[in-house]
């Protein structure tokens, strides 16, 4: 009777045990649905580790910037799952992400590179953009306390307008932080935030209000607020974002009103008025864009009414995020963050210049603005060369920055695209890299997805830019800058693969590019090099002479009338033969990869049921040439 009791206990105690996790997970999902955040973070940590559980849990942290805690749940992720590749993609990019917000550069790029399919390499990225960025800064906090949370300034006459939860009330599930209110301030002679001043509660709501921008005259002035209601957005439930309008009568704001293009089923922020007040610039992950959150346009009419949204396109806009859009005072240059395009971590800070309708390839700003944190909310007085960003750099909390930013030398670029000689398509992970008269390198990098490339160049100076990819012919082009003349110059860099340059190197089914031309064949148990083998070195050599960049793998084969032990050691024998061949007619050693492979892949199987001929075991006695590189 006592055994059963015991027994039946047991079951209990497990059954309870189950049904708890059960609803403990049940109820962390619906907290991470609500996106509160770290609170189902804190339930997740006391769960199995399963896959839905890591992935949720590393965003938990993920969209708290709290990258330490996000790496751990995503390695974890990573290191259980990747041998069977089920892990989304979505999840290496948010991996890579949180090891480049703490600094873990090297790990980052190999996890990157699975992502997008190529290589990359931060540390080349990092160094190049010291002779790319237009500018160089000086920057400064604006206050001595990290904790407000406070970024997005924007200029309001002789006063600066900045979001910040300061003295808010109420608490934000997100982030367990108050809600964001709007702010007015001045900035004293030692560029730090004095007398700052809450919008009153015609602006100021119960929810978040942040991102103003104003027009001209000052009369109207617009900005984020979040809606009230949440609604179901894909598989979440959530308030989205709007743009408000608000118009300054008698001393007040009023007449706050919602603007036409907005919807529940998605967020707009982030809007910048130009200085004509005639186009109103904007984020948003409506449908129909490139992927996450992209930049937009609307046309603001005389009467106050506005034109549909127009995307930017994908020369500034990514599958991932591009927000906080700022223009200069001509409209021709846009700044806005990103974490699409490479950088240096998180959001980094771009500018791309208007030019016939479109716009140029977006430049990183470089270290100093960007970090390995989220850099974002770009302004900048264009009088004074003075302006503001906003970053979390600083323990993760959102805080203004101030810089003083001087133009350095005039600014010569060239730039251009890497394509396929033959097919004209793109070729991302190719290394190019600028070299001077004297063949001193400077600059070098890694082609992104849209595979460009823009390097800083000097007046009045000769240049050679070189495109170099495995399997492909390095391609160099030469340019001079002028004294006095365009100060872009664009080369299309056209590099053609080997297998379309020679007849003779054909791609196999296998994805390896073989050299196709006689095998060399080798007498039994021999591996001297025979005279008839000869003729297809020296073709190998005038290839390998031909295109100094070529590696190859030289693999020799045997039949299989020994031992495999044997078999291996003669193949070994035989290829380190052909390369010692090449190598006394002056080909590089390191070129050449000698690879023994003995019996193990024949040409004519044999076997006890089928014996090979003299002539087949002959035929599968080989040396066969494989392009590396």
């Amino acid at each position: 009777m006592k055994k059963t009791l015991l027994a039946i206990l047991t079951l209990l105690i497990g059954f309870c045990s189950f049904a708890q996790t059960k609803a403990s997970k049940s109820k962390a999902d619906a907290l991470f649905k609500k996106r509160n955040y770290l609170k189902a973070a804190a339930m997740y940590e006391q769960l199995k580790p399963e896959k839905d559980i890591l992935q949720n849990l590393g965003d938990c942290y993920y969209n708290n910037y709290l990258m330490k805690d996000a790496v751990r749940a995503y390695a974890q992720l990573y290191l259980t799952k990747k041998e069977t590749d089920s892990i989304d993609k979505e999840y290496l990019f948010k991996y890579a992400q949180s090891l480049m917000g703490i600094e873990s550069y090297q790990r980052a790029d190999s996890i990157m590179a699975i992502y997008v399919g190529y290589p990359v390499d931060t540390p080349s990225f990092r160094s190049n953009q010291q002779f790319n960025v237009p500018y160089d800064y000086v920057i400064q906090p604006m206050t001595r306390s990290t904790n407000n949370g406070d970024f997005g300034m924007s200029f309001f006459g002789d006063k600066v307008v900045f979001a910040s939860y300061r003295s808010a009330q109420g608490n934000y599930g997100w982030n367990e932080k108050p809600y964001l209110d709007l702010f007015e301030a001045v900035i004293d002679d030692k560029e730090q935030l004095k007398k700052i001043m809450p919008f009153p509660k015609e602006i100021n709501s119960k929810t978040h209000e942040s991102s103003a921008t104003f027009s001209a005259d000052g009369r109207f002035m617009y900005f984020n607020r979040t809606g009230k209601k949440k609604v179901n957005v894909g598989d979440d439930k959530y308030a989205t974002i709007r743009i408000m309008r608000a118009e300054f009568v008698n001393g007040k704001w009023a007449n706050v009103t919602d603007l036409p293009f907005n919807a529940e089923a998605f967020s707009n922020q982030h809007p910048v008025l130009t200085k004509d007040g005639k186009r109103l610039y904007f984020s948003s992950d409506r449908e129909g864009g490139q992927g996450s959150f992209d930049l937009y346009y609307v046309e603001v009419s005389a009467d106050g009414t506005f034109g549909q949204p127009q995307n930017l396109g994908n020369i500034v806009n990514t599958k991932h995020r591009e927000q906080f859009p700022y223009l200069s005072d001509d409209g021709k240059v846009l700044y806005f963050a990103s974490d699409g395009h490479q950088g240096l971590g998180g959001l980094d800070i771009f500018y791309t210049r208007q030019y016939e309708g479109g716009w140029d390839k977006p430049v990183n700003l470089g270290e100093t603005i960007n970090s390995s944190a989220d850099d974002f909310a770009y302004a900048v007085n264009e009088k004074n060369d003075k302006g503001y960003l906003s970053s979390n750099r600083n323990k993760g909390t959102d805080n203004l920055y101030g810089f003083t930013r001087f133009e350095n030398e005039a600014s010569y670029m060239v730039e251009g695209e890497v394509r396929d000689k033959n097919t004209k398509n793109l070729l991302p992970g190719t290394t190019v890299s600028l070299y001077d008269e004297a063949n001193n390198l400077v600059g070098t990098m890694v082609v992104g997805q849209k595979a460009d490339y823009v390097f800083k160049t000097k007046p009045n100076t000769k240049y050679r830019i070189e495109a170099v990819k495995d399997f492909y012919i390095p391609h160099s082009e030469e340019f001079v800058t002028n004294e006095e003349g365009k100060m872009r110059y664009t080369i299309e860099l056209f590099v053609e693969c080997y297998d379309d340059a020679e007849e003779i190197i054909t791609r196999r089914d296998d994805g390896k590019i073989q050299i196709q031309m006689e095998n060399i064949y080798f007498d039994l148990n021999k591996w001297e090099i025979k005279p008839e083998a000869a003729g297809a070195l020296n073709t190998l050599f005038e290839l390998l002479s031909k295109y100094p960049a070529m590696e190859v793998e030289l693999g020799a084969h045997t039949d299989s009338r020994a031992t495999n032990t044997y078999n291996l050691v003669l193949s070994n024998r035989r290829a380190q033969a052909a390369v010692d061949y090449l190598a006394g007619k002056g080909i590089d050693r390191k070129r050449m990869k000698p690879k023994g492979y003995g019996e193990e892949v024949p040409l004519v199987n044999c076997g006890t049921d089928r014996p090979c001929t003299e002539q087949e075991h002959s035929i599968n006695r080989r040396c066969e040439f494989i392009i590396l590189r």
